[in-house]
């Protein structure tokens, strides 16, 4: 008899064990509190780390969404304190990045360049922004923790240039309001595709939410929807080349011998008023000018006349990545060319894999488990998904570029800078400063952009020096940005 008790017991509690459904709460806190010190000052706060719901039109949870908010708590007084709300990329990936390396008050243990090192772990950040503004890092829909919960969704709801900006502007409204932070100056920060979702918001905050932003901090922005295909795309990214090119010592010694930013200014020149033109042409281009021209490039590229010339002068990122350092048995990064890669053969049009990503997730991944459940105490048997499945993703009436210039022209307090690495080969930093070019076709709105280029590449603040300066740059940008008491928001 007791054999079968047994039995029983153990197929009640196996069945138990597998009902038990890995699903996250839709509603959930944890509070912490901690103590950093920045630029040499030392102050108290508190980390609260949860979930939110995403709610539809009938007012059913249909998802939650994962986020970490830190309050500096010896301010008695948060109605003037600024609130910065902060997303990566992907479309698909979490708020990790800017998280645990950039503004927030820990980051994880790398070397001065950025390269992983064990044992991994966490440090204190004593550059990050927390000192001058409250952050909130935000996980969207199948990131970090962020899940759909209702089985019933359409994924089209979550998954599109223009879904997500609607959804993610309703949950903002909600987090302001939860954290009693209506008063304060606000301001958004994305990077990578966080650009564009964050450019879409400035607007969609303002129509839809009646909720007006300081200012908006594009980190390494995508193309926001701004068209730049043809010669313009081709010729865009010489000055990209010529900076992995002089990073990797592989231009002409006068070249070499320049200060980075001097020498880009030769290649943008050029890339502007000569190769355009040129590529312009396409065939008709007179042979004599085609070689002028790839020789030019070459000079600028550090890539050989001949490849320039068997490519038609246009050039792709994938090409460039493979052919830079071909003969010396590597290939360069995508999204930081600083990095060096591996592939199997030296031939080919494009790199085995992303030298920089392995090694990033090679130092982030252990490190945001680590901190999220031993320093913020945040408990859960779902996944971490630092890429979550987001795919098809609706990319069509991308018009952020547009948005975020209709929300600075209907709003005189928003200003926008844009932070860009001059080694990143993905969203590349002449691409950066076209956009901003192109956000303001009447250059009425040009005193409230900016452009800020770091010695680095896509996370330009995994290099400590840029981690410094970047973060001295968004701490002015903010105090900047404050308008004088009794300033009206008027033109």
């Amino acid at each position: 008899m007791k054999f079968y008790i047994s039995i029983f017991l153990l197929f009640s509690c196996t069945c138990f064990l597998v009902s038990q459904d890995r699903m996250l709460e839709a509603q959930s806190q944890v509070v912490t509190t901690h103590q950093t010190t920045v630029k040499g000052k030392a102050f108290p706060y508190k980390a609260t780390t949860g979930t939110q719901p995403v709610w539809n039109e009938a007012g059913k949870v249909t998802a939650s969404l994962f986020y970490t908010y830190y309050e500096r708590t010896d301010i008695k007084d948060n109605t003037n304190r600024p609130l910065l709300i902060s997303f990566n990329g992907g479309p698909g990936s979490a708020s990790v990045w800017m998280h645990i390396a950039y503004t927030g008050p820990r980051v994880l243990k790398i070397d001065d360049e950025g390269y992983p090192i064990q044992p991994y772990g966490i440090n204190e950040n004593p550059f990050s922004v927390l000192d001058v503004a409250d952050i909130v890092y935000v996980n969207p829909v199948n990131t970090g923790y962020s899940r759909i919960l209702d089985k019933d969704a359409d994924k089209k709801d979550f998954f599109g240039v223009n879904a997500d900006i609607k959804y993610l502007a309703e949950w903002i409204n909600t987090f302001v309001t939860r954290a009693n932070r209506w008063s304060s100056p606000k301001y958004l920060i994305g990077e990578s595709y966080g650009t564009t979702r964050v450019s879409g918001l400035a607007l969609e905050l303002q129509n839809s939410q009646w909720m007006y932003l300081n200012g908006v901090i594009l980190v390494s922005p995508t193309d926001l929807g701004i068209k730049r295909d043809g010669p313009v795309e081709a010729g865009n990214r010489l000055p990209y080349f010529a900076a992995a090119a002089w990073y990797h010592n592989k231009l002409a010694p006068e070249l070499q011998n320049m200060e980075l930013e001097d020498m880009l200014v030769g290649a943008e020149n050029y890339a502007i008023n000569s190769l355009i033109p040129a590529i312009t042409k396409g065939g008709f281009l007179d042979p004599s000018e085609r070689d002028k021209v790839a020789e030019k490039m070459a000079y600028y590229s550090g890539i050989s006349k001949k490849s320039i010339l068997q490519n038609n002068l246009d050039v792709s990122t994938s090409f460039f990545w493979k052919e830079l350092l071909r003969e010396e048995g590597n290939t360069v990064g995508r999204l930081d060319s600083r990095y060096k890669g591996m592939d199997k053969m030296d031939a080919g049009m494009g790199p085995d894999y992303n030298s920089e990503l392995t090694s990033w997730l090679h130092s982030f991944t252990p490190a945001i488990n680590y901190y999220i459940k031993n320093h913020l105490k945040y408990e859960t048997d779902i996944k971490y998904n630092m890429f979550g499945s987001v795919r098809p993703w609706d990319r069509s009436g991308d018009e952020t570029g547009e948005n975020l210039r209709q929300a600075m022209a209907q709003n005189p307090y928003l200003n926008v800078m844009i932070q860009s690495g001059y080694f990143d080969g993905a969203t590349t930093y002449f691409n950066a400063k076209y956009s901003m070019w192109q956000i303001d076709p009447s250059g009425r709105l040009k005193d409230r952009l900016s452009f800020k280029g770091y010695r680095s590449g896509h996370m330009m603040y995994l290099r400590k020096q840029d981690l410094e300066t970047a973060n001295e740059d968004i701490r002015t940008f903010i105090k900047n940005t404050l308008p004088g008491e009794g300033v009206p928001a008027k033109y």
